[in-house]
């Protein structure tokens, strides 16, 4: 038996939500665009409800974009203190409104890009088509993420992953700990220990100070240990837990899934379970992500890297539009 020394982990980028500001620079020229350009074409001049119509959803975007860089602290600094109280006591996981909601500002700058071109270039109908087939899909895809920050799902699939009552379970990758609450509501008595790097760039401080945040909220933090380390290099003895969960991190490994895979085995007890949830391409993540869903690894794939790493398959399904995948330790390892 022996414990893995962890890499050292990387310093937690500064920005409270990494690329925020790309969003943000696109819905704004989006924007100036709308309110600025498309009203001075001939055909759109011509009509004083479509002047009007495109200085107001330019406007709009302008300032949803806005909101996403930096607007929404400094109105969120002219509240009162009842209102920041309010929020000092919900579950906070970090998304930042550039995640929550650029794809319904992307669908919003869209759709009025493709009255633009029916308007101007009627010729070009297909393009304006295509403009609103894409809409749709950001908007499809602007719902998916809005549910998926929701407090109401902070759940998981309901499979037979504990062997009982005071079991110790691995949050691999608890980040600000979406899953580590659901694990704590399903745990009567046992213990989770999260780990992560606390290094994604799109929450504040790598999700660390919120981690402990909510857990104090959700009165787990009496029942929940957190370790500094990754997934690929675990600091902890072979066979120390009972079982695992992961909730999308190892579909963000960029390679080093089977390492990942095979670190988790060694740490689960002879028996352990360990359900894996994670993004694969579909429809669900073609409108969150758009061509960029086809690169995601496939479910078979999913599980010749399970089975390569010396898994054994119990059970599989769907859940809040992602896949689970339940797997166990053979007890004879």
């Amino acid at each position: 038996m022996h414990a893995k020394t962890p890499p050292a982990p990387r310093r937690a980028h500064g920005h409270a939500h990494g690329h925020m500001w790309l969003i943000g620079v696109a819905g704004m020229a989006a924007g100036l665009l709308l309110m600025v350009y498309v009203p001075s074409m001939t055909a759109i001049s011509q009509s004083l409800l479509l002047l009007a119509g495109f200085h107001v959803v330019g406007g709009l975007v302008l300032l949803a974009s806005l909101y996403v860089v930096g607007l929404r602290d400094f109105l969120r600094h002219l509240t009162g203190a009842d209102r920041r109280a309010a929020r000092a006591t919900r579950l906070n996981f970090g998304w930042g409104p550039g995640w929550m909601n650029g794809l319904a500002i992307a669908a919003l700058a869209s759709a009025a890009a493709a009255v633009a071109a029916n308007v101007a270039f009627p010729p070009a109908w297909p393009a304006a088509a295509a403009r609103w087939m894409a809409s749709v899909v950001f908007m499809a895809g602007n719902t998916i993420m809005r549910g998926a920050g929701r407090v109401d799902h902070v759940v998981l699939p309901m499979v037979d992953l504990l062997s009982g009552e005071e079991d110790l379970v691995l949050d691999a990758g608890c980040g600000a700990g979406r899953t580590t609450i659901a694990l704590g509501r399903a745990l009567r008595s046992g213990r989770v220990v999260g780990l992560d790097r606390f290094d994604a760039n799109y929450i504040a401080d790598g999700g660390r100070a919120l981690l402990d945040r909510n857990l104090e909220i959700a009165g787990l933090a009496d029942r929940v240990t957190v370790e500094v380390g990754d997934v690929t290099s675990m600091p902890f003895d072979d066979g120390r837990f009972d079982a695992a969960v992961s909730a999308h991190v190892y579909d963000h490994l960029g390679g080093r899934e089977s390492a990942a895979l095979a670190e988790t085995l060694r740490v689960l007890k002879p028996g352990g379970r360990f359900l894996m949830i994670v993004w694969v391409p579909g429809w669900a993540m073609f409108a969150v992500a758009n061509v960029f869903s086809l690169f995601l690894t496939g479910k078979a794939d999913w599980r010749k890297k399970a089975r390569a790493a010396g898994f054994e398959t119990l059970d599989e399904g769907m859940f809040n539009n992602a896949w689970f995948i339940l797997l166990a330790k053979s007890k004879a390892m």
